[in-house]
């Protein structure tokens, strides 16, 4: 193992290797290769690099695997931000906003924000009249301050795949 390794998490031992941001920017790219395709690209035989992969899952550096659906060709033309802002920042309204918000399966992406809003969703609905049903199902789950909602007209960038740091010269 290299000193340029990076720690995985706090208090591991494991670190990040440049093969394993190698193993991380091909699954990214396309998670159906094979374990042999996958090690070809990375230059590890299949053994080492099915390894690998397990640990990084074991390590819960990779989450799942998942197919990308384009939303347009199952009929979920609209993207919506939403900002939510509260009057109510107990601990107890906060559990029950997330979890009415949590079991939306329009909402895509759920965030807690720092500044003048104090939580921004992206949701994803077939048309404005889906819209009103979840801004209605939204605004009945809690009480809420003010509710914000700014359309996407056009997606100009939309990618998954995380930016994996190089290993820094330490």
């Amino acid at each position: 193992m290299t000193d340029l390794a990076t720690p995985i998490a706090e208090g591991s031992n494991r670190r990040l290797d440049a093969i394993d941001r190698k193993i991380l920017t091909v699954l990214q790219e396309d998670a159906s290769l094979s374990v042999a395709e996958i090690g070809d690209r990375v230059g590890l035989s299949s053994t080492p690099c099915w390894k690998r992969i397990q640990r990084l899952e074991a390590d819960g550096i990779i989450l799942r695997r998942v197919a990308l659906v384009d939303q347009n060709k199952i009929g979920l033309g609209i993207t919506v931000f939403v900002s939510v802002e509260s009057s109510d920042h107990s601990e107890a309204w906060l559990k029950k906003f997330a979890d009415a918000v949590s079991a939306m399966p329009e909402v895509m992406e759920f965030y807690r924000m720092a500044g003048d809003v104090d939580y921004m969703l992206r949701v994803v609905v077939a048309d404005m009249q889906s819209y009103d049903v979840f801004y209605k199902k939204l605004i009945g789950a809690v009480a809420l301050k003010n509710v914000t909602s700014r359309f996407a007209m056009e997606k100009i960038k939309s990618v998954t795949s995380l930016p994996v740091p190089a290993l820094s010269a330490t």
